[in-house]
């Protein structure tokens, strides 16, 4: 019995709560949380996310110098190997447990001949406002996958056994279309879903 209930815990079909008992997950129940998806402009130019979410930051962002992986070189067209700028951060949503892991890389050939060449850029969404400043005008792009976390990321996520997370990429672009930023956020995707306007 433990292990046939084991099994279904790994394969994300009951949730066992502890004092409470196991429950079936159903896969027609509407998730608790669903937020609308895109990156907006205030009038005093500041970038904020289309949901209205404060996000604060659980720990100060971690910087790294990093090369570019192979599986997102080519969605920042620059290749596998080149020098990038990173920053890892975990966040927590204002009045909300929901809490998601984000990573952020700006190639060191976007920063060419600006100020950020003898020091590093800000993270997002600090990091769109610097973009700006320097000229671009940015659009953004996302794409969405599912997968299962790995360790670090379902402990820091605080996942219930078999529980895929959302991947989120977003690209920023300028007008010409030239990738200058990729964000990579993970997002718990048990209870929640995501909206696009198209």
């Amino acid at each position: 019995m433990r292990q046939g209930i084991a099994e279904l815990r790994a394969s994300g079909l009951v949730e066992v709560m502890a004092g409470r008992g196991g429950f079936v997950r159903s896969p027609h129940s509407r998730p608790s949380l669903t937020r609308p998806r895109g990156v907006r402009r205030e009038p005093n130019g500041r970038y904020v996310e289309a949901d209205g979410i404060r996000w604060t930051n659980a720990e100060e962002p971690t910087a790294t110098r990093t090369d570019a992986p192979v599986a997102l070189a080519d969605l920042l067209r620059v290749p596998p190997g080149e020098p990038l700028f990173t920053y890892d951060v975990l966040q927590t949503a204002e009045g909300s447990p929901l809490r998601q892991l984000h990573r952020t890389y700006v190639p060191f050939s976007v920063l060419v001949g600006t100020r950020f060449e003898e020091e590093p850029p800000p993270p997002a969404p600090e990091l769109y406002e610097a973009l700006s400043a320097l000229g671009h005008e940015l659009h953004f792009t996302e794409h969405v996958r599912t997968r299962m976390p790995l360790p670090d990321q379902a402990e820091a996520l605080r996942l219930p056994d078999g529980v895929p997370v959302l991947q989120l990429l977003r690209v920023t672009r300028d007008s010409d279309g030239r990738p200058l930023a990729l964000e990579e956020l993970h997002l718990p995707g048990n209870d929640l879903e995501l909206t696009y306007p198209l």
